[in-house]
Order: structure tokens, then C-alpha cells, then sequence
């Protein structure tokens, strides 16, 4: 174990106070929810737990008795009372006799709805029998590692009963269904005293007549198994010892850096995927082991497990002590055909006549020895959960290798839960990705008006985003306020300044590492000045080319690297200004930089073009509302430029326009989603002015 036995243990999370005066419904919600605020104990959407409650019947004002149950795809540990599904039990037990035995269970989920109590219009899951016959009030189901590790081992059966004696029983290995619901039943029925039952490469059950004892009980069985493996497996090197030796963290993450682009490219290829990196100590421990190869090959046990992560990784043979970086990268797209073909393999050996057709070959968990673990899945939230699942599948292996030996589950019962007809169905259910679904965008200036618009509308269309700045109190800021939109996987910040190479190549390495890459490239840092020629600094003119024309080209440069390394296209947006089209009085030093700025973006969609990257600019004018170069001087010295103030700039320029309207930060998000988005797939090379109409920067 890598953590001290004190500190892996369980302690109770019930409180008394927070308990008093819920109903058992609500309370079934508390308990769901502390048990699954630990990952120890259940991962993200693992697990279930239910209750069977008094409650008043709506057609007829008797009392009944409902089983209230998480539903399908819920999770326990952030669902509400809305995530369960309620039943009336009498029904549940009417279906008994409909039951055509094993080969027919999947057709009792279809009976299942017939059993809803009031309405509830919360899907049923595959699991409601195997707590709707359990004879017990309250049941929990959980996947915690030192369990699962025990149901993962060779010899599962006596090591339960080893550990447990009579308390806990023990059932072989059984997809859940409607015949294991009726396994468990028998298993109460016959074994009245047991507290609960260790499902051979599942998990856990147990059940209470209280909410609290059922809790305390999930909790006090978990840390008995804990101890005991503790105990047992104290002196033996885990996973046959050390092979490797972790990189420091920075190289760690540099390596990442340049492997997830890579691997992002060749299995995009039928949808974009996000990257996840991964390199906690367990992680690290098991990479670098001698028998990782050989655990890895075995395949995942729980069913959760291998949903999330299919049913093994792929090994990428990096050596860190030689740091042979550049063949990796020269062998990943065989590497990975190879797993392809391996798996369509896999699928042709298992699949059945009615199996649905063999769905995305690729790895889902890449290994890296000395490195870590790198996940890819349509959004972030999945890959890294598919992370946090493969983890906890090495927590089972460290354990089950510990005290015994592991047993991943055999090939056709994984691919029958793999491409199950029912799991199939909820895949089906699923709904329509958004336009930007699995794009990463990188977009400077993040923390002004325009740039956090920008963020806004592509994150409302699935994109992931990474913030950069300069003002790192303006990032903090913003991205709190994306992220508690649209949510903490989809947003990133880096503080960068454009007009340093280092840290536009380190702000690109960290989108790497956080997403897997970068297909959008928003540049929109900027700053605006305004003097006569004759009072025009030279370290005026400096500073606006610095930052307007050469920050411009750093971040190309690097986004172009990262874009050819992928393979996949891209998109790069210029927010440049009606003044590189349009000249305007006292601003030379601005317009210049700006005419500069469009010019570089036409030289580059010549050059992007035959990689499939895109380079169009979107040209603002007037846009006064949330932008941070109409802060200070600028506003100023533009008000006397034109004879006004600074409350009347503003209106001077709507009357100014040809349609007499406002520009807005929106505005310009809007024309910059559209350079992003497949609409816009046809053109590069384009100037799109959103300026309300100004003849002067018609482009000709």
C-alpha cells in the first residue's frame, strides 16, 4: 500500500445532525451521497444504493411500500432526489412469475417501467432487482478497491470467507441482471445473519434495516478488508517490484507534452478527442513495475472498470533512462493500428448475432514507464474519469497480486458487458454532440471582453478552453466564472505574456497536457495607443509591434507546430481591428501593427492551407463594453481625438457606423465561433469585419 494504513482507512462521514428530521427517502439520499463523496469507496457513477419506504399511493391513499433505487447513469455521490427511480414493490414481486429464466432476463427490464411508482420519469437501472429482492430495507452496492481486489484474486471464494467468516458471503461471477437479483435473493433467504455478500470480480453488497446501519456497515466491512490486506500483503514488493524510475515532474510533464498530440492525432480520427494526464504515485508506482505488462495484459475485473477504460490499456514503450522520445513518436501510429487491429480481433472472436457493430478500436489508457497514464475520450469529464477508473484498477491488481494472484474477468463475459444490447440502448440515448464537441481552444487575451466572450461561445458549444493572459488577476477571475458555468474540466488559465517565445511554448505544452492539444487558436492579446507621429515614442511603436505583429506570429508559430503534429487541421483566429484596414488620426503605431497582424494571417493561410489549417481574421471597431485597452489613456486620448468625452465616445461612435449600433464583445465572440466552427469549413484567408459598418474598411 502506498499510504499508511491510518490514512487509507475509512472514518464514518454520518452526521447525526445533518440526518435529523429527513425522511428515509432523504435519508437514502444522504447516505448515497457520503458514500459516494469517497472514491475509495465508489467511483464516479460505480455503485448503487436503495431503500424500501413507506410512502401514500396517489390513485388510492393507502400506504405502499416503494423501492427507491439510484437510477440509470446516475451517481451516487453527487445525484439528487430526482436521480432515483421509484417502484412499487408489489409489482417488482409480481414479476416474478414472467421470469423466463437466464437466456431470457434482458426482457424484464422492459417490464420494469410498468412498475414506476407516481410517475417518476427517472429511467430504471439494470440493477433494480438486484436490490428490489434483496429482504432487507436498506441496500448498498459499492466498488471499493481492497473489495474488489478480494473478488479479483484466483481463489476469491476462500479469501472472503478467510477474511469474514460467516458474516459476509460470497457469489461467483454474474453480469447483473435479473437472474442475479434472484441469486441474491436466495443468498438472504438462506443466509439470514449475513450482512452482506462479495460478488466475484464485482463488488460489494450489504443491507441494514436503518439508513445509519447500513452506511456504517459499507464502511466498517470495507475497512475490515482493508486491514486484512494490509496485514497480508506488508513485505511483498508490489507488482514484482521496481523496473523503471520515475522522471522528475517537469520532465514528466514534458514528455506528456509532446506524446498526447501525437496520440490525439491518430485516434481522432472518426470524432476529436480530449486527453487527460495522470501521474499520481499510484500511477507512477505501477508503470515503472516489472509485472506491469503482464497485469496491464490481463485486462480490467469490475464491470465499471472496463466500460470506462475497455478492457486493457496499451503500453507505451518509453524508456526513461534512455529518453528515446523521438522513436515513440516515430512508432505510435503502428503502435496503435496495431491495438486496432488486435481489438477488432477481440470483437470478431466474441461478438454474437445480434451484437451491436464493433465501436472505436483505439485504447482508451495509455501507460508511459517513468511518465504516467494518459486517457482519451470525447470530453474531459470522461477521460478523466476513465483515469480515475483505471487507477483504481490498479489499486485491485496492487491488492489481488499482493495476496494472491489476479484475475481479470474471461474475454467473452467482458464483451458481453461490453457490448451488451442494454448498454448499447443507453449509448443510443445518449444526446447529439455540440458543434464544437472535442475541440481545444487556446485564446489569448482570455481575460478581457472579447477574449472571455470568445471562451463563453465555445465552451456553450462543447469546446474545452484554455485562458491566456498576461494579467493573472483578470485569468483567476474569469476563468472562476466560466468554470462555474460550464464546469471545472472544460476550463483551463495559463499566464502568458505573447511577446515571450518561452512562455508561448510553455502555455501550448500545458494545453498538451491538460487537453491533448489545441485545434483552435483565438489571438487576441492587445494593447491600443494613441499620440501624433511627431510625439510617437520609439518604445511606443516597439510595444504595439511587439505585442500586436510579433506576439501574433509567436503564437502561430507555435500553434502551427502543435497543429501539424496532431495531423487533424485547425483553426486560427486573428482579432485584429478596422484600423488595419481603415487609417484613423494619431494612431499610426496601432494601425501599423494591426495592417501587420491581417497581412500575417493572409501569409499563413497560404501556408496552413495544405495541413488543413485554417487563418481568417475578424476585424472589431468600437468595442467600448468589457475591453481592457478602453481602460486608461486610450479612452482618453480617443475622446479628444475626436472632440468629445468619454461618456459621449461611445454614442459618437454608433452614430458613426453606417447601421447606428453598438459593438459588443458577443458580437465578436459570434464571428469568431464561426471562423471555428465546420460552417466556416470553406474559407481561410477571409476578413470578417464586425463593425456596424464602416465604408472606410470595406475590403477591396
Amino acid at each position: 500500500m502506498l499510504k499508511s494504513l491510518e490514512n487509507y482507512l475509512l472514518e464514518s462521514r454520518w452526521d447525526d445532525g445533518s440526518a435529523e428530521g429527513k425522511s428515509e427517502s432523504e435519508l437514502l439520499c444522504y447516505r448515497s451521497n457520503i458514500l459516494g463523496s469517497d472514491k475509495r469507496v465508489t467511483n464516479y457513477g460505480g455503485g448503487n444504493t436503495s431503500a424500501k419506504v413507506m410512502e401514500t399511493d396517489p390513485l388510492t391513499g393507502e400506504e405502499v411500500e416503494v423501492l427507491w433505487v439510484k437510477g440509470s447513469g446516475g451517481d451516487i455521490g453527487s445525484m439528487n432526489m430526482d436521480g432515483f427511480a421509484t417502484l412499487y414493490m408489489d409489482k417488482l414481486r409480481a414479476l416474478k412469475p414472467l421470469y423466463r429464466g437466464v437466456d431470457f432476463e434482458d426482457e424484464m427490464v422492459g417490464y420494469l417501467p410498468h412498475c414506476t411508482f407516481n410517475l417518476n420519469p427517472r429511467a430504471t437501472s439494470i440493477d433494480t432487482p438486484l436490490h428490489a429482492y434483496v429482504p432487507r430495507t436498506h441496500v448498498d452496492h459499492v466498488h471499493a478497491d481492497a473489495i474488489i481486489a478480494i473478488a479479483a484474486s484466483r481463489n476469491s471464494r476462500e479469501l472472503t470467507q478467510e477474511i469474514f467468516g460467516a458474516r459476509i458471503g460470497w457469489l461467483p461471477w454474474k453480469k447483473p441482471g435479473y437472474e442475479l437479483g434472484m441469486w441474491l435473493e436466495t443468498f438472504c433467504l438462506e443466509n439470514p445473519d449475513a450482512d452482506g455478500v462479495v460478488l466475484e470480480s464485482h463488488g460489494l453488497f450489504t443491507w441494514a434495516d436503518t439508513a445509519k446501519d447500513c452506511y456504517e456497515q459499507t464502511i466498517d466491512v470495507i475497512n475490515v478488508a482493508t486491514k486484512w490486506m494490509e496485514e497480508r500483503s506488508k513485505g511483498v514488493a508490489a507488482f514484482g517490484g521496481l523496473l523503471h524510475h520515475s522522471l522528475p515532474p517537469k520532465e514528466r510533464e514534458a514528455i506528456a507534452a509532446r506524446i498526447m498530440p501525437a496520440i490525439r492525432g491518430v485516434v481522432s480520427g472518426n470524432h476529436h478527442m480530449i486527453g487527460h494526464f495522470n501521474d499520481s504515485d499510484a500511477v507512477l508506482e505501477f508503470v515503472n513495475a516489472k509485472d506491469m505488462e503482464a497485469l496491464a495484459a490481463l485486462g480490467t475485473s469490475c464491470p465499471d472498470h472496463f466500460l470506462r477504460t475497455k478492457i486493457r490499456p496499451l503500453v507505451v514503450p518509453f524508456d526513461p533512462a534512455t529518453g528515446n522520445i523521438d522513436a515513440v513518436l516515430s512508432g505510435l501510429p503502428d503502435q496503435i493500428e496495431a491495438y486496432r487491429q488486435d481489438y477488432a480481433a477481440y470483437y470478431d472472436r466474441c461478438k454474437r448475432d445480434d451484437s451491436p457493430a464493433l465501436r472505436d478500436p483505439n485504447a482508451v489508457v495509455y501507460l508511459v514507464p517513468g511518465v504516467g497514464m494518459i486517457t482519451f475520450a470525447k470530453d474531459k469529464a470522461t477521460a478523466r474519469i476513465s483515469g480515475e477508473f483505471y487507477v483504481n484498477a490498479i489499486n485491485v491488481m496492487r491488492g489481488a497480486s499482493a495476496v494472491s494472484e489476479y484475475q481479470g474477468l474471461p474475454e467473452q463475459e467482458a464483451f458481453d458487458i461490453e457490448y451488451w444490447l442494454l448498454e448499447e440502448a443507453k449509448l443510443q440515448r445518449m444526446p447529439k454532440p455540440k458543434s464544437l464537441a472535442g475541440r481545444v481552444a487556446l485564446v489569448t487575451g482570455g481575460a478581457g471582453g472579447i477574449g472571455a466572450a470568445t471562451a463563453e461561445r465555445y465552451l456553450q458549444e462543447g469546446a474545452c478552453v484554455v485562458l491566456a493572459d498576461i494579467n493573472a488577476d483578470g485569468l483567476v477571475s474569469t476563468e472562476n466564472t466560466l468554470s462555474d458555468r460550464f464546469g471545472k474540466d472544460a476550463v483551463r488559465s495559463v499566464v502568458m505574456n505573447v511577446t515571450s517565445e518561452d512562455a508561448v511554448a510553455a502555455a501550448f505544452a500545458m494545453a498538451s497536457v491538460e487537453f491533448g492539444g489545441v485545434d483552435i487558436l483565438v489571438s487576441n492579446a492587445g494593447i491600443a495607443s494613441s499620440a501624433p507621429i511627431e510625439d510617437t515614442s520609439l518604445a511606443l511603436w516597439n510595444k504595439n509591434m511587439d505585442i500586436l505583429s510579433t506576439g501574433y506570429f509567436l503564437v502561430s508559430r507555435e500553434a502551427f507546430k502543435l497543429m501539424r503534429v496532431q495531423d487533424m487541421g485547425g483553426s486560427v483566429v486573428f482579432v485584429a481591428s478596422k484600423n488595419g484596414l481603415a487609417a484613423s488620426p494619431n494612431a499610426a503605431a496601432y494601425c501599423t501593427a494591426k495592417a501587420s497582424e491581417i497581412h500575417l494571417a493572409r501569409c499563413l493561410a497560404l501556408e496552413g492551407a495544405e495541413a488543413g489549417i485554417r487563418v481568417n481574421v475578424v476585424n472589431p471597431d468600437a468595442v467600448l463594453r468589457g475591453s481592457k485597452i478602453w481602460e486608461g489613456d486610450w479612452l482618453e486620448q480617443r475622446a479628444g481625438t475626436y472632440g468629445t468625452d468619454k461618456d459621449g465616445l461611445e454614442e459618437m461612435y454608433r452614430q458613426r457606423s453606417m447601421l447606428k449600433r453598438s459593438v459588443f464583445p458577443e458580437d465578436i465572440a459570434e464571428a469568431c465561433y464561426f471562423f471555428a466552427a465546420q460552417t466556416s469549413a470553406k474559407s481561410t484567408g477571409n476578413i470578417l469585419n464586425v463593425d456596424a459598418g464602416n465604408v472606410q474598411a470595406f475590403t477591396r
